[in-house]
């Protein structure tokens, strides 16, 4: 009986250990936003991701994350000029349909601001099962193949998502992520009217860049427990 009272104490102690860090990964689909996007949610591409995150504390959360996905499309029904710069008012002869297919790389970190005490614990604490956050962050991506020249550039994703502790230490979720950049190549290819700047429109910043929106479940585990000062 003793020995059985040791193992349940031991086993609700673990349940109420807190963790510093989470591993884990993600599958979903990349939608290309851009001149040759075609549409709302069109040309879905796989995505996978590598993900680490450091619980600053239940509402506050960086997370980097390292991932690969496939972006695509084409301009059939979109009015694109094979010469912006021409004199004539409807800026020149329309350009055949343009199509691309293209990798991307992208690295970045993001800041995550939950709604609620996300974790599990004691009942003083005050902590939810579930939450919904918000991100914003910062990172770069590269895009390559398809005929076209390798490009690269900044990255600016912001977005939000929603986690649930499945068990002490396993999380699961869903996120959702518009990604800006600063590159207007992501879309490019080996047509001979290509899609950076194509109505001839000045571009700064972020201004008139290549988007990509990102939707993916992930999965991640918690480690690093944080220290207990011993009361015995």
């Amino acid at each position: 009986m003793l020995l059985m009272a040791c193992t349940m104490v031991q086993a609700q102690d673990g349940e109420l250990l807190e963790y510093q860090q989470e591993i884990g990964g993600g599958l979903g689909i990349t939608n290309y936003l851009g001149d040759a996007n075609g549409g709302f949610m069109k040309h879905s591409g796989f995505y996978g991701t590598a993900i680490w995150r450091r619980n600053l504390n239940a509402r506050m959360a960086i997370k980097t994350n390292l991932g690969m996905g496939h972006l695509s499309g084409n301009t059939e029904g979109t009015y694109i000029p094979q010469n912006a710069n021409s004199e004539t008012a409807a800026g020149g002869e329309a350009a055949t349909t343009i199509f691309f297919s293209r990798n991307i790389v992208d690295l970045g970190a993001q800041f995550e601001m939950n709604f609620l005490g996300y974790g599990m614990g004691a009942a003083y604490k005050n902590l939810s099962r579930w939450t919904p956050y918000l991100l914003a962050g910062v990172g770069a991506v590269i895009a390559f193949g398809g005929g076209g020249e390798t490009a690269g550039g900044l990255n600016v994703p912001l977005g939000l998502g929603f986690r649930y502790k499945l068990m002490p230490r396993l999380n699961i979720g869903l996120e959702c992520s518009v990604n800006f950049t600063s590159c207007d190549k992501i879309d490019a290819s080996d047509h001979t009217t290509q899609l950076n700047d194509p109505f001839g429109v000045k571009s700064e910043g972020l201004k008139n860049k290549d988007c990509y929106l990102k939707t993916l479940l992930f999965v991640t585990y918690d480690i690093a427990p944080k220290y207990r000062k011993c009361n015995n």
